[in-house]
Parts: structure tokens; C-alpha cells; sequence
């Protein structure tokens, strides 16, 4: 992963159009992270498997005016953010109109799977973000986490800050609440 520093006297403006302006490679995630453009590859294969397993037990459950994508940019400019997360579900109506990002706050649930190069930011910067964007759900997927794999679901943001709703290690199972009532077996997800 490599980042590109903001010039100083840069406000959120330049630094959002220089991301969206400058030619990044071809399959690479460009994200600006505490005001820092971050580039970073594509993810691994069992990164990918993991996103996929979500999002296929996500569409069994969301209204029809919702999407789920992944590959959408999210703007927290109070954050000096413009995350992508790994899968984002909001309502159809949020990507209508013309742009390359959306609000945050549009965001019904956001879940991020941690690469091993930038699990940090996964793990500290987003969910600050996020929490302070007021996304009601964001779902950790940290596959390098110093205990061993997890997957830990944050809510009720308040004041920039989200509360644990549970965490679980790999193999066992995790309960997305309302809107969503959905049960995530991770025992199919790959750990390494």
C-alpha cells in the first residue's frame, strides 16, 4: 500500500479532486483516509470469497429499493475521509444521482474485510468514521486480528463513537439485527 499526502493549505475540496482527477492503476482501491490518499491492490482471493458470502445472504433479506455494492465511495468529510468499503448497502435512491460518492450517512450498513497491509485503518480510522458519518451498522471483518480471526459488528453511533454489538471469532455465528434479522455463520469464511 502507498499514500499520497495532501499539500499542506489543501482543503477537502482539492484533496477530494486530486483522488478523483489523478490516473490511479488499473484494479487498485484509492481511498482518502484522514486526508491522505491511500492506494492500495486488489484483494486477496479469500477477501473476495468473504465479501461474496455476505453479499449473497444480504440480498435475501433487503427491501428491493436498496443495493448492496462494492465498489461505491463513501464521503465523512468531517473526517477528511473517502472510504470504499468492501460491501455497502443503501438505498437505490442515494447512487441516483451523477458523482462518484455518496454521503455516508446514506449508508444502511457498511462492512469492511481487513487486508493484511491496511488492516488499521479498518480497525481505527473507519470506524471513527463511520460512527461519526452516523452509519447505523459497520461490520469489521478482520481476518488478521492479533487474537486470531473475528468479525465484530458496531452500532448505535453516537457522538463519533460506536458500540460493540458482538464479537465473534471465526466459526461461530453473528446476528445482524433490524433491518436486516440476518444470521452470519462465519465457519465458511477463510481465515489466512
Amino acid at each position: 500500500m502507498s499514500a499520497l499526502a495532501a499539500e499542506a493549505g489543501q482543503g477537502w475540496d482539492d484533496v477530494v479532486r486530486l483522488w478523483h482527477q489523478m490516473d490511479w492503476p488499473e484494479g487498485c482501491k484509492v481511498e482518502i483516509i484522514e486526508g491522505i490518499i491511500t492506494v492500495a491492490p486488489s484483494p486477496a482471493n479469500q477477501h473476495n470469497s468473504i465479501a461474496e458470502e455476505i453479499q449473497r445472504r444480504l440480498y435475501r433479506v433487503i427491501p428491493d429499493d436498496w443495493g448492496i455494492y462494492q465498489t461505491q465511495a463513501v464521503a465523512i468529510p468531517a473526517r477528511s475521509g473517502m472510504y470504499i468499503p468492501d460491501l455497502l448497502v443503501a438505498p437505490k435512491a442515494a447512487l441516483r444521482e451523477s458523482g462518484h460518492f455518496i454521503q455516508a450517512a446514506e449508508a444502511e450498513l457498511v462492512a469492511e474485510i481487513t487486508s493484511q497491509s491496511n488492516a488499521n485503518h479498518d480497525r481505527i480510522a473507519k470506524v471513527a468514521g463511520y460512527a461519526t458519518a452516523g452509519v447505523p451498522l459497520y461490520l469489521l471483518v478482520d481476518r488478521w486480528a492479533p487474537g486470531g480471526p473475528t468479525i465484530t459488528l458496531y452500532g448505535a453511533p453516537s457522538g463519533g463513537v460506536y458500540r460493540v454489538l458482538s464479537a465473534v471469532p471465526f466459526g461461530e455465528k453473528t446476528h445482524l439485527p433490524a433491518p436486516f434479522d440476518l444470521t452470519l455463520d462465519t465457519a465458511e469464511f477463510p481465515a489466512g
